[in-house]
């Protein structure tokens, strides 16, 4: 029976002197947590889409309380509205923030476009893209069904006559769409880019014509006739230098296959 005791009372010995010291460890080892960090997190949007840099809108949180040096307008989704909020948390000037849209880079819908086959797989464009590129007879263009559409929280993309199209004033710039899309025909950019190029074949003109009415041929006609020499064309695929782009618009009206739009384009509901 003693020796019962004797174990008892080392045991509990032991653990009364392993909770001394988890104590003293957490008092003199504890990581102090800014109390501010629960508030950035929760105006927030919550998308964690990872437009701001940083892994999550907690990650962005945690970055703007670590370094002064992190700007307060990085979160396209929140626009103002959480630009403001961060600004007022934090004790600094508001500033502004700039409005950004996602551009699906193709014009080929199913009127423009020829097939190679008829796929009757998975409706996916990351599993139609595994099989011989798709169904498509250009193994650049948007694909059809609409990955895209789905990774989008605002519901700011619909399917027109099977091509991705963006509705722009629903859309926050997260860029989810632009990670769901196999072909990265997607990009987020500034509301006031002032033209796009919508198509990224770069397969000689004649190779692209039969495959699609609407892809760039590379004639070069655009890059001729830009007043502000803002065009060039690169693996038989014009590009626009923003920099010297003035948004003159000469360019749309003389593209021979009309992949040139402008910034104007109404928002499709």
């Amino acid at each position: 029976m003693e020796t019962i005791y004797i174990a008892v009372f080392s045991v509990t010995l032991i653990g009364i002197i392993c909770a001394a010291v988890l104590c003293i460890a957490s008092k003199f080892m504890q990581v102090k947590i800014d109390p501010r960090i629960n508030e950035l997190t929760e105006c927030m949007p919550g998308v964690n889409c990872g437009a701001c840099g940083y892994p999550g809108c907690s990650g962005y949180a945690l970055a703007l309380l670590s370094d002064n040096n992190i700007k307060t307008n990085l979160c396209t989704p929140g626009g103002f509205e959480v630009l403001e909020k961060i600004s007022r948390i934090l004790g600094v000037e508001t500033g502004s923030i700039e409005k950004k849209c996602a551009i699906v880079f193709c014009s080929g819908d199913f009127n423009s476009r020829n097939k190679k086959m008829e796929y009757a797989g998975i409706k996916s464009c990351e599993a139609a893209k595994q099989l011989y590129g798709g169904e498509n007879s250009c193994a650049n263009g948007c694909l059809g069904y609409g990955d895209c559409k789905t990774a989008c929280p605002g519901n700011a993309i619909c399917m027109e006559g099977g091509l991705a199209r963006i509705i722009t004033n629903l859309c926050t710039g997260c860029a989810l769409c632009v990670k769901a899309c196999p072909n990265a025909l997607i990009s987020v950019l500034n509301t006031c880019t002032p033209v796009f190029v919508l198509c990224k074949n770069t397969e000689k003109g004649s190779v692209t014509r039969k495959k699609c009415s609407r892809g760039c041929i590379g004639c070069g006609k655009c890059a001729r006739e830009c007043r502000d020499k803002a065009i060039t064309i690169e693996n038989n695929l014009a590009v626009i230098n923003y920099e010297k782009c003035s948004g003159c618009n000469t360019c749309i009206e003389v593209c021979v296959v009309k992949c040139i739009k402008g910034s104007y384009l109404p928002a499709v509901s």
